[in-house]
């Protein structure tokens, strides 16, 4: 399995327009942002067989826009994604073909959490933190429940620059 993460692109702060933090909208610039970003990780990543999403609002936005610059792929949501539960993440991952290219997109700190636990490290710690927009890609030959090996790790500006911003 290859592994894609990535997490969702900014979003209006929480509690300022009043909304529920799982309603959070992208704001426009870190829509616009985005959209290039997702041009860039299209370059450098294969199209994803299963492409995975929390059901936030902020996170299924930013997997519109990434399978849009994908082509021919759409986004499920995975209820997993939504929580801080990295077991249940696993689970969720689990079902997905051995031999497949999935792409999730989720949050902090759940993400790098995972990433952590797909490397084999054991310990909480911010080495592994996203930037929102960021993204990682791991080789899984094993499947998700053993460890993998990091192939890349991208800060948000290195995708809009490849993606031409």
């Amino acid at each position: 399995m290859k592994l894609l993460l990535i997490r969702h692109a900014p979003a209006v702060r929480n509690g300022s327009t009043g909304a529920r933090d799982g309603e959070r909208q992208l704001t426009p610039r870190g829509r616009a942002r985005f959209r290039v970003a997702a041009r860039g990780l299209a370059r450098i990543a294969d199209r994803p067989d299963v492409f995975l999403t929390s059901p936030l609002v902020r996170a299924r936005a930013t997997a519109d826009i990434a399978a849009a610059a994908f082509k021919k792929v759409t986004p499920r949501v995975e209820p997993a994604l939504g929580q801080e539960n990295v077991d249940a993440v696993v689970a969720a991952l689990k079902k997905c073909p051995r031999d497949a290219m999935v792409a999730v997109v989720g949050h902090e700190p759940t993400l790098s959490r995972l990433l952590a636990r797909m490397l084999g490290v054991h310990q909480d710690d911010d080495r592994f933190a996203f930037k929102k927009g960021g993204a990682a890609l791991l080789d899984l030959p094993d499947g998700p429940a053993a460890a993998g090996q990091l192939r890349w790790f991208v800060k948000p500006r290195i995708l809009r620059s490849l993606g031409g911003e």
